[in-house]
């Protein structure tokens, strides 16, 4: 077990807390985290982008100009892709862009995000973390004390006036347990955990 400070919002140590080696103590494979983050960014997008081609847009069945004699190119249709208004050839259609990975890598990819983040010292515990009057002003000094250019909130419930006060507050996101990714851990450069949110991230990632 490695044994971790519990600090305050205020960044004050109030106490300590075992981390399961299992969940925060693992060796890193990087191949691995990459993997996992580029397989849920892929499955994040919809996949909706969409052009018509010169079948689908509408009009141009008249050819423009007879044949021969202009001195122009011969065309059948002002809907082709070389005009203005024209379809578009080679354009996006709808498609899924979902990529699978087992399920086993995808819990061992976020144990080493968390073991990484630990390792280096971007991981803190706080007891409990919640804005009482909903302000960003008052959340906004508070992370302020934590040094921090990027960070995300990891709390056990969601809390309307805590979620009210930090939305506003650039490169700081706010998430339950449940709702934590390796995108997150990956992207964001410290993990504010609160003790509840380590019990409930630890027991979701060794259950299975």
């Amino acid at each position: 077990m490695t044994v971790t400070a519990v600090y305050d919002m205020n960044k004050k140590k109030v106490g300590e807390m075992e981390l399961s080696d299992d969940v925060f103590g693992r060796e890193v494979n990087e191949g691995l985290i990459h993997r996992a983050v580029c397989a849920h960014l892929a499955n994040c997008r919809q996949g909706n982008a969409s052009v018509k081609t010169r079948a689908e847009v509408r009009g141009g069945g008249k050819k423009p100009y007879r044949q021969k004699g202009t001195g122009r190119a011969r065309h059948g249709s002002i809907r082709s892709p070389i005009f203005v208004g024209g379809g578009v050839a080679w354009g996006p259609h709808p498609r899924d862009y979902h990529v699978d990975m087992p399920k086993k890598e995808v819990l061992a990819a976020m144990k080493m995000g968390l073991s990484q983040k630990t390792k280096e010292g971007g991981l803190f515990v706080v007891s409990d973390f919640a804005s009482k009057d909903g302000k960003t002003s008052g959340i906004a000094k508070t992370l302020k004390k934590w040094e921090t250019e990027s960070c995300v909130i990891v709390i056990h419930a969601a809390d309307k006036k805590t979620a009210q006060a930090v939305r506003n507050i650039p490169n700081v996101k706010l998430v339950t347990d449940r709702n934590l990714s390796l995108f997150d851990v990956v992207k964001y450069e410290h993990l504010l955990m609160t003790k509840d949110a380590v019990g409930n991230v630890t027991t979701r990632l060794t259950k299975n």
